[in-house]
């Protein structure tokens, strides 16, 4: 076989000759759950990128895929890597103005889509984008003349492969380690998006370091539900096919739950987000009932003291043994079910994680191995191990990894990991490496036990009038350990004192009022209330409890709206766009300093 070993190109060959009986894939149709063997999933692959090639597409064009996660999206990408095109992904809930950037500025050819709302999200923009020639989409059977449909595109690639037997074959054992594979666009926190352009020796060095370090195998399962224009996302699918574990695809977010006990993952990849909403779910259950609530408290500080036996390798006590055995049965077996009951480990990243809520599923038997790294590094550059985890730290380096700490304390790295550069933008990729070190804009330290340890980012540190610097993502980590606080901004850059913004979880607030009988029409009258205003003041007061003077929180505001990415208010990784948000209420903000 041509193929370099140092890209996917090999995995995607050599999966007819994995074992037969296992099972790659597992998707819902309908209401039930459909599996795909190593062999079946390769024909789609080899089928699409026929396809793709009969229609015109060449090694280099750019190929964008807008869509929910599923399994069409995994064999889109692995089509375009095998023709030697580009993947370009696009969040499928992005704002219209981000989708035109993307589109125009990496000029796509095609766009394989979904024809509920990110097909609309394009229809608004398609005059502005000319690139764009043709459009695929994922979930029909069959497309107006304009629209290709996905069974449409099957079968043109399977007469094309009749008459050219081994043309995407062929193609693929061609690719070279150096060949671009995707361009990720960023978030856009603080601006426009930026395209990170990952090649295929990015995409190998990331998934055949990082996965095997933190101990998958192939006789692992996941689901998979992040989006896979996330970059935590995408290296899921890429491990998968690397390793070769089986892959189940959620059928959506709401869903999540009901499909873990479906599946019954061994693995989870996860982003913070979603282990603070099960958490805060848990909460809210028990919070409102004392006798329950006292028998929950008493399971989980049992399962603390269990687990630094574990981070210490010491040998359980027998009575100890015997209560964790108990608070098991009665609490902590049910949050374990929750996650169907096999779960080995979850891997967090894509943020920080709270220290607290990594300890408290701990307590209750669930491990998150939290990482570190960005989309400029093809994901992880450190991990936490089943075998060597300390919570609050991200790990240590995996691979070819180096790191060092800048004299303002920024880190810097140097991987194969890292990124060949921005799409079209010389200044901002000069501006990001210095002597081939490439600036993470995070601020951490590395500890003693060879750990890093992340402090925050350093374009979001606030230095208080008082010149003390202050990480605002830490204090809205420890607001939003609320179970009734959605989301939290912090304000106090040049200021006397730090504010913040609180954003209740309107359904969590809303389910304890009624609980607690307290009368109200809807949320706006709800929202103004003495209660709510008593429960925010306790979540603040808890928070401050564990600050220093100079970093605790003075004043808030209740802002009785929810935070959304339709609205350009968070990212669609979900995270706070700050100077959006800091222009959009900068009049209660000054308020607060009043």
């Amino acid at each position: 076989m041509k193929t370099k070993p140092l890209t996917l190109g090999h995995s995607i060959l050599t999966m007819t000759s994995r074992d037969p009986q296992a099972v790659a894939v597992k998707y819902k149709s309908g209401n039930k759950w459909e599996e795909k063997s190593w062999k079946q999933y390769y024909q789609d692959i080899e089928t699409l990128g026929a396809a793709l090639l009969s229609m015109g597409i060449k090694p280099g064009d750019r190929v964008a895929i807008m869509a929910n996660t599923r399994y069409e999206w995994s064999v889109a990408d692995y089509a375009i890597f095998g023709i030697k095109a580009i993947t370009v992904p696009i969040y499928q809930n992005n704002i219209a103005e981000d989708v035109e950037f993307i589109l125009n500025n990496s000029k796509a050819r095609f766009l394989i889509t979904e024809s509920r709302g990110p097909l609309k999200t394009f229809e608004s923009i398609r005059s502005k984008c000319p690139h764009v020639e043709k459009i695929i989409l994922m979930d029909t059977t069959h497309s107006p003349s304009e629209n290709i449909s996905w069974n449409q595109l099957m079968k043109k690639g399977a007469e094309y492969l009749a008459s050219h037997p081994g043309c995407y074959k062929d193609l693929c054992e061609t690719l070279k380690s150096d060949d671009m594979a995707t361009i990720l666009y960023t978030s856009g926190t603080t601006g426009l998006p930026k395209g990170v352009v990952l090649t295929h020796l990015q995409a190998f060095s990331e998934v055949s370091e990082a996965f095997p370090f933190a101990g998958a195998n192939p006789s692992d399962t996941s689901l998979s539900f992040l989006p896979y224009a996330h970059i935590l996302g995408r290296i899921e699918h890429w491990g998968h096919l690397y390793i070769g574990f089986t892959m189940a695809y959620a059928e959506s977010l709401e869903k999540v739950r009901g499909n873990l006990a479906d599946i019954r993952p061994t693995i989870l990849v996860s982003v913070p987000r979603i282990f603070e909403k099960i958490h805060s779910a848990i909460l809210a259950q028990v919070q409102t009932k004392p006798l329950k609530l006292k028998l929950f408290n008493w399971a989980v500080e049992i399962g603390r003291e269990v687990g630094e036996y574990k981070l210490s390798g010491q040998i359980l006590p027998v009575g100890l043994l015997a209560k964790y055995e108990l608070a098991k049965k009665l609490v902590l077996g049910k949050i374990t079910e929750a996650f169907g009951g096999r779960l080995r480990f979850a891997i967090s990243g894509g943020a920080p994680i709270s220290k607290e809520i990594a300890m408290f599923f701990h307590s209750a038997g669930i491990l998150i191995l939290e990482g570190y790294g960005l989309t400029e590094t093809t994901a992880a550059i450190t991990v936490n191990t089943p075998f060597n985890y300390r919570f609050g730290s991200v790990g240590r380096p995996i691979g070819d990894v180096e790191l060092k700490i800048a004299a303002d304390g920024e880190i810097l790295v140097k991987s194969a990991k890292v990124m060949r550069e921005y799409y079209q933008n010389t200044e901002a990729t000069d501006a990001a490496f210095t002597d081939g070190w490439f600036h993470t804009g995070d601020i951490g330290e590395i500890t003693q036990s060879g750990d890093l340890r992340i402090t925050d980012r350093k374009k979001d540190l606030i230095k208080t009038a008082g010149g003390k610097y202050v990480a605002p993502q830490r204090l809205e980590s420890l607001l939003v350990l609320s179970p009734y606080i959605s989301h939290a901004l912090i304000h106090g850059d040049q200021k006397k004192y730090i504010v913040a913004l609180i954003f209740p979880d309107q359904a969590a607030v809303t389910t304890l009022a009624k609980e607690k009988g307290i009368k109200f029409t809807d949320w706006n009258d709800l929202s103004k209330s003495a209660f709510v205003d008593e429960l925010i003041r306790h979540a603040v007061a808890d928070a401050n409890s564990s600050l220093a003077s100079y970093e605790s929180i003075k004043k808030h505001v209740i802002m009785p709206i929810e935070l959304t990415v339709e609205n350009g208010e968070l990212t669609p990784s979900m995270k706070l766009k700050r100077k959006k948000l800091d222009q959009k209420f900068s009049t209660e903000i000054e308020k607060m300093y009043a």
